[in-house]
Formats: C-alpha cells, structure tokens, sequence
C-alpha cells in the first residue's frame, strides 16, 4: 500500500491518511467482505490505530460509501467522456466500452467492492449510488436509442440492451486478475467489438 497509488487512484481525495484509509478499506472488504471486516481490521491495514479512522470517517458504513460513490462517480466520468468525445453511435459505443472494461479490470478489486457490498450501504448513502448507477445507464440507453432509430444498432429494447452492456463490463471485476492474459487495454478493445454485435451493429 504506497502512497503513489492511493493518490492515483483517489486524486480528488485529501488529506493523504483518508486515501490511505479507502485503500485498506478496499483490501480488507475484498479479503474479508464488508461485514466481517471491523474498523480495527481497517485501521491495521492501513497502519494506524482504530481511533485514527472516525477522524476522516465516522463508521465503516461511511467508508464504504466513500469508497463506492467515488468508483461510480469515476466510471461516469468515463462514460460522459464518450458521449462527449464521439457523435457517431457506433464508434461511441466501441470507446465507451473498452473504457469502461478496461476500468474494471485495471481496478477490479475496487470494482468487486464496489458492485458487491452495495446492499451493505445504508439506505440514503444507496440512493446516492443508485441514482450515480442511473445516470450511467441513462447515458448508455440514449446512444443505443440513437443508433437504433438511425439504423446502426439493431435491438429490440435499448433499455434492455445498455443493461446487458454495462453488466457484462462490470462483470469483468469478478474475474479478472494480474494473472489474466489479456491487459485492461486489449480486454476493453475486444469487449467493444463482441458488444458491437451484440448491438447488431453494421458493418465497419
């Protein structure tokens, strides 16, 4: 656990102790699932001690939250990015879905956490989520609506459709690991192309 890569992977996140806390929340909650991990285990991980913790946060339920709000928020990020970047529905799709692959893989732990312990966040942080999860799938529905009407995707429900889409890249988190063949980068490029036909797309 390095400082290099809490600041990496939590950049909007100060001070540098509560990047290190979201760190070792994150590999505790992986190792341990987030219902047998105690704030003691956390604060170990981290290499402090258990009352360092309520001083940036004030239960293990808000460390959680921390941690997935900002694994949804990155993912959106990304997602707006596409959208934002590339007008044609086809080759938005293909960016948005080699980077929103190769973001579960490169992070999958945080990715597992974060897609796995969500029934664990209390009931308003949830809803904080849910509605980040939302807007995704909203921004993912409307490219495939506009492709569809245009003629480049062929699906019966986009609705359906960006669901089947964002599941199979979140899907990756579960199984993916440093081990694997492929890097994030070739995993995320060739996700895109089996979604492509997935989508019915026309032919490049």
């Amino acid at each position: 656990m390095t400082m290099s890569l809490s600041a990496e992977l939590w950049p909007d996140v100060q001070p540098e102790t509560a990047r290190r806390l979201m760190l070792a929340g994150v590999e505790s909650f992986a190792r341990r699932g987030y219902h047998a991990t105690t704030t003691r285990d956390i604060a170990g991980a981290a290499g402090m001690s258990p009352a360092a913790l309520y001083v940036h946060f004030p239960s293990k339920a808000a460390l959680l939250f921390a941690i997935s709000r900002s694994g949804h928020e990155q993912t959106l990020a990304l997602v707006r990015n596409a959208v934002a970047k590339v007008q044609d529905p086809v080759e938005c799709i293909r960016l948005l879905v080699a980077d929103f692959v190769a973001w579960h893989a490169r992070r999958h732990t945080i990715a597992r956490v974060v897609q796995y312990e969500l029934n664990a966040l209390p009931e308003q942080e949830l809803e904080v989520v849910t509605e980040l999860r939302r807007e995704i799938e909203r921004l993912v529905r409307e490219v495939i609506t506009e492709g569809s009407a245009g003629g480049a995707f062929t699906v019966a429900d986009p609705r359906t459709a960006a669901r089947a889409v964002l599941s199979l890249g979140v899907d990756v988190a579960r199984w993916y690991s440093e081990r694997s063949r492929q890097t994030p980068e070739a995993l995320g490029k060739e996700y895109s192309e089996l979604v492509l036909r997935m989508l019915g797309a026309r032919a490049a």
